[in-house]
């Protein structure tokens, strides 16, 4: 969807479809009521007649008003408040993207820039626009005999008269969607086809798309070498080999800048090994992999937009599985980093595939890493599907993903990391144990991988709950955290 910003009144805009916004109040924009003004009160009478209530969502659309470009209006009601939510402004765009998708027309005006929307200025309210409706065009149909009718709309403009800022938004927030998409695409493919070595090829696709990014892929032989006990551990038990990615990505001026390092969890189907999970619902295991999925998609971001930064990807990849070659519990394995670990539960591998691949992101000296997984059950448990859990051992670093998530409307809410939690990994037999009890299981998680990030500024982000949406007619990946993560980024290159 192709996005453009133009400072002209409504009225006078050919457009197929124009979209004003209508208050409950019936109270019109200054840019509704040029448009009212043209059309001889045309809107005005709508509204007094009580054809639209203006409540959130509602919507009427109108034929042939005189005096007007635009073939057809779209009227949106935006509710009584002077200043929406991000959540209620969605809900406007929403039902805007699900009236101009239906319709013939091949473009769209939008005439927002009298909604208000609390804490956003006119950049943020556009990139929200633009985010909005460009993820809301996204459609998966790859395996459906009867695929989706292509959509005739293709373009939508922007009327505002903050041209810079919007068309800096509309750009950004474009790259976002498209990093979205694809880690959507990648979390909603089957596991038959998407698998380590999969993963392994759309890298190297990406990086034959972007000659600035240099990608490594880690064998299993290679895993071996580098002492990847636990890593390997989780793998043994599947058919499908074991592989770590690395992307690099240099955009800053300096090449020997310290990079950024961010960390995907990739388990490709996750069975929970020999301590099998219950059936029900065991097919959005192919969902384990969001966390490297994100990844991927923030480096399209990334890679689209250009930022000067250093960034760093290493994506762990591996297929949890149960066979007579599988991890058993009470297995102990020795970390890269030299660690024992005596493993009492192989559902929790997604830690087992970190510590390792967080040990090898040292050699790398990074300003910061940033791990992304769907590691913990308990982590739906504590914050639902709407926040993602934050943890770390930076509390700059924590502040600032807690900051980007508030931006980019991504939200993560800290949990707390004390030392009191590390006891409940204590083992006999090793340096530490996989899992620590049924209490706060999403923070013992953590701080088993923070006993191997002691080198570097480090975050955890749990998106158990918010990589996809489990069950249902919307069942599918989400494609977060995304925008929170090409957020931080921002803020790190605009810093």
């Amino acid at each position: 969807m192709e996005f453009l910003v133009k400072n002209t009144r409504p009225e006078t805009l050919k457009t197929a479809t124009l979209v004003l916004a209508v208050g409950e109040d019936q109270q019109l924009g200054e840019q509704a009521r040029a448009v009212d003004t043209a059309s001889e009160g045309a809107l005005g009478a709508l509204l007094k007649r009580g054809d639209l209530a203006g409540k959130p969502g509602q919507t009427l659309l109108l034929q042939g008003l005189p005096n007007i470009k635009a073939e057809r209006i779209l009227l949106v009601g935006r509710g009584k408040e002077d200043s929406l939510s991000a959540k209620q402004f969605r809900k406007v765009l929403g039902a805007t993207f699900g009236v101009l998708k239906e319709l013939a027309g091949g473009d769209a005006a939008l005439a927002f820039d009298d909604v208000q929307v609390k804490d956003r200025d006119a950049y943020g309210r556009a990139r929200l626009i633009a985010e909005c409706l460009a993820d809301g065009n996204y459609v998966f149909d790859r395996f459906k005999s009867e695929k989706a009718k292509p959509r005739k709309l293709k373009k939508i403009t922007l009327l505002t008269a903050a041209t810079d800022d919007a068309e800096r938004a509309t750009r950004q927030a474009s790259a976002i969607a498209a990093g979205m998409a694809l880690a959507r695409d990648l979390g909603n493919l089957p596991p038959n086809l998407c698998h380590p070595s999969f993963l392994a090829e759309q890298a190297e696709a990406l990086a034959v798309e972007h000659k600035h990014l240099k990608v490594e892929i880690l064998t299993e032989k290679k895993l071996r070498e580098l002492g990847m006990g636990a890593f390997l551990a989780v793998a043994q038990g599947s058919e499908q080999p074991p592989r770590l990615i690395v992307l690099q990505y240099q955009g800053a001026k300096k090449k020997s800048e310290q990079p950024y390092v961010l960390v995907g969890k990739g388990i490709t189907f996750d069975t929970g090994g020999i301590s099998l999970k219950p059936g029900p619902g065991m097919d959005e295991m192919k969902y384990d992999m969001c966390g490297a999925a994100s990844v991927l998609g923030t480096f399209k971001t990334v890679l689209e937009l250009g930022l000067p930064i250093n960034l760093v990807g290493l994506l762990a990849c591996a297929e949890n599985m149960p066979s007579g070659r599988a991890t058993r519990p009470g297995d102990i394995v020795t970390t890269m980093s030299g660690q024992t670990v005596e493993i009492l539960n192989t559902d929790a591998e997604g830690r087992l595939v970190l510590c390792d691949t967080l040990t090898y992101a040292e050699r790398f000296k990074p300003k910061a890493v940033v791990d992304i997984a769907t590691l913990t059950g308990a982590c739906i448990v504590a914050l639902g599907s709407q926040t993602s859990g934050l943890m770390g051992n930076d509390d700059a670093l924590v502040q600032q993903l807690l900051g980007a998530g508030v931006a980019a409307d991504d939200r993560a809410w800290q949990l707390p990391l004390f030392d009191d939690y590390q006891e409940q990994l204590d083992s006999p037999f090793a340096d530490i144990a996989n899992i620590g009890g049924p209490k706060a299981g999403t923070i013992t998680a953590a701080c088993f991988l923070s006993r191997f990030t002691k080198a570097y500024p480090w975050a955890h982000l749990d998106v158990a709950g918010t990589a996809w949406i489990s069950g249902g007619k919307e069942k599918g990946a989400t494609g977060r955290p995304v925008p929170l993560l090409t957020q931080y980024l921002l803020d790190r290159s605009e810093g």
